[in-house]
């Protein structure tokens, strides 16, 4: 097949809250590709959202671990093409019954949902690979679904201690086909490694956009 180019781009600073939902079944309509966010309730998740589409006020913030409770949905400029905001998880001030209660839902919506294109793990470079992180990347490499680790905070080391939790991170990940984890170290306040993440983001989305392009050219 010949393929057609057209100025269709993913256009990350175009993302607009859609919705939220607090299951599975509130969830927008279940086409084209998403990308979702998950990590610890500490671990940075919101602020790497806002990094990514350049606006401060996205994705909630808080000093409060546990405020965003819901699943929530950013539309992209590329029709069928979302970003996703998923509960945080693990920290010890949240009541055992609403973590529970989160991780269902969570668990949920990663078995059901087929637009699901990749999931972005999102750990404090300074303490990864905690037990829901495990829980996660365990999860992903039984789905086969793919999954970019970004370390988050990578300011608050030196190169070299941003090196060797790269490699003490790779050395430790459980046994997982060849190229199905991809890892990065990001620092939303200084803007380091946007452009990694982007690049990633737009290869998991890259089938319904050139879906689209062909769609558009024969029109």
């Amino acid at each position: 097949m010949t393929h057609i180019m057209t100025d269709q781009h993913i256009k990350f600073r175009s993302a607009e809250f859609t919705t939220s939902a607090s299951k599975v079944n509130e969830c927008p309509e279940d086409i084209g590709a998403e990308v979702a966010f998950a990590g610890r309730s500490n671990a940075g998740k919101s602020s790497a959202i806002n990094a990514l589409t350049r606006n401060p006020r996205l994705a909630r913030t808080s000093k409060t671990p546990g405020r965003t409770q819901l699943l929530n949905f950013f539309n992209l400029n590329i029709e069928q093409c979302r970003l996703v905001d998923l509960p945080g998880y693990g920290y010890a001030k949240v009541p055992l019954a609403m973590q529970l209660r989160w991780r269902k839902h969570l668990n949920q919506y990663l078995e059901v949902r087929e637009s699901l294109a990749g999931l972005v793990l999102v750990m404090d470079i300074r303490h990864p690979l905690k037990e829901f992180d495990l829980m996660i990347i365990t999860w992903c490499i039984a789905s086969e679904l793919p999954l970019h680790l970004l370390l988050t905070k990578a300011d608050k080391l030196k190169k070299n201690g941003i090196l060797k939790t790269k490699m003490e991170v790779k050395k430790n990940l459980p046994e997982h086909p060849e190229g199905l984890i991809t890892m990065q170290s990001f620092s939303a306040s200084k803007g380091e490694g946007i452009p990694d993440l982007e690049r990633q983001l737009v290869h998991w989305m890259k089938p319904v956009v050139d879906a689209g392009e062909e769609v558009n050219s024969s029109e």
